[in-house]
């Protein structure tokens, strides 16, 4: 296989952040933008459906952060074996990544086919929402095969630089779901209104149609490198360097179900109206976050190859407007979220009593935008390094540590308002850290390439 040289060692950064990061952020803005009109559409069957789906997306985060930890493992282990010239073992890398991306999937159908309405009664006694809540959650767990192989191959273009083409798949996702959502929901064209289950079958046809546009262009496209499975060699040692950098992620984004799980029992013993409040506010925090994320996608590879190619000074660039463009974006957000909250409330179909909590929570929340934007970019370096477990200590003790049990005492001592103040307060602590163990990083690998 001819090795090329790749964009990521010789174009300039600017310049090469912006053409790896655009697709990704345009295309996480679509992806942000559909779960939103999702919920949109959920909230105009009535607020017990809201808090239904608000309350299973803890069981959708875990699922989301099994096959993102592997996607990211897959895409750092690609980018920085092409930093080392090493197409064979890059090609490699990603036939793994199909492989545990198929083991993930029927782990996943196992646990839905004993997955029961448990989970939802935790919360709350309401037959309705638990209900919706428990078959909407089964439909994505029992056909997540789309989502899982459509990233398997987003994955593996991604950590070979190409952006447009996961951008691509990710855009006629979000398209379909927002043209089948309505149909299926309300019944439209002579389709059954099959409600919250509706969106939850509008949601994994979407998927499907975006893992077929996208294996069809990675196996049958001019990519960078080429997959042939029929000679694939399975290899514990290609596991194993994917889990180092996969598992972390994947249990750092697990954190995130087990820390919404945490402050509804926080919130619902307060009512179930702010239950309602927090997930409407993760639906639309992702209109400010995923662009970061996206833009960590376009980073992680440049970071891991310039890592590989042991270029200290294009990997620090890299790192240095990442971090000013993410800040840059999320103060915008933080300035939106503090003018216009009762305006993006109103967007649900929100109560009085829904407007009055969300106008308090938002504003609060949204202080910490621009701490998280810095704290983000830095944890993608360690994971392009291959050091994803520091990412993980620092999402561990920000979400567990320090926001379930800030926000729980402030509730029992100053009410539900304060309750908000804990992921300030969790951001500002998580950032500090993550500032730690850069320096530390930065002593002890990068200034010994010297």
């Amino acid at each position: 296989m001819e090795n090329r040289d790749n964009k990521m060692g010789i174009m300039s950064i600017p310049k090469l952040m912006l053409t790896m990061s655009l697709p990704a952020i345009l295309s996480m803005m679509v992806q942000a933008l559909y779960n939103i009109v999702d919920s949109i559409f959920v909230s105009r069957i009535g607020e017990d459906a809201l808090t239904a789906v608000s309350l299973a997306f803890p069981i959708q985060l875990i699922i989301i952060a099994t096959f993102l930890g592997i996607g990211t493992g897959v895409n750092s282990l690609i980018s920085r074996k092409i930093g080392e010239k090493n197409l064979d073992s890059a090609t490699n890398a990603a036939e793994h990544g199909f492989l545990l991306s198929g083991l993930l999937y029927i782990v996943i159908v196992i646990v839905s086919l004993f997955f029961n309405n448990g989970f939802i009664s935790l919360f709350t006694e309401d037959t309705k929402i638990i209900n919706y809540g428990t078959g909407y959650i089964r439909i994505i767990m029992l056909f997540s095969f789309g989502r899982l192989f459509a990233q398997a191959a987003m994955s593996t273009l991604q950590g070979t630089g190409e952006m447009v083409k996961p951008m691509k798949a990710q855009l006629i996702g979000a398209i379909s779901n927002i043209i089948l959502d309505p149909i299926l929901i309300f019944g439209l064209l002579g389709f059954p209104a099959m409600g919250v289950e509706g969106a939850a079958i509008a949601t994994v046809i979407a998927q499907i149609i975006s893992m077929i546009y996208i294996n069809i262009v990675l196996f049958k496209g001019n990519n960078y490198i080429k997959l042939d499975l029929k000679k694939f060699k399975y290899s514990s040692s290609v596991i194993k360097q994917i889990m180092i950098v996969g598992l972390p992620v994947a249990v750092m984004q697990g954190l995130s179900s087990v820390m919404l799980t945490g402050l509804n029992f926080i919130l619902a013993s307060f009512n179930e109206t702010a239950v309602a409040v927090m997930g409407v506010y993760f639906k639309l925090q992702s209109l400010v976050f995923m662009p970061i994320f996206g833009l960590s996608q376009g980073t992680m590879p440049i970071i891991g190859y310039n890592f590989g190619a042991k270029n200290k000074e294009r990997l620090i660039r890299t790192v240095k407007i990442g971090i000013s463009s993410a800040v840059t974006f999320m103060t915008i957000g933080m300035i939106v979220f503090q003018l216009f909250p009762a305006n993006l409330l109103s967007l649900f179909n929100s109560t009085i009593e829904m407007t009055e909590i969300g106008v308090v929570a938002f504003r609060i929340i949204s202080l910490g935008f621009p701490l998280a934007a810095a704290s983000i970019m830095l944890s993608v370096s360690f994971q392009g390094m291959g050091d994803a477990y520091i990412s993980l200590i620092v999402s561990f003790i920000r979400q567990i540590i320090v926001l379930l049990p800030v926000a729980y005492m402030l509730g029992q001592i100053a009410g539900l308002n304060a309750v908000w103040f804990g992921f300030f307060i969790s951001e500002a602590v998580a950032l500090v850290m993550v500032v730690y163990f850069f320096r530390r990083a930065y002593k002890t690998k990068l200034l010994s390439w010297e």
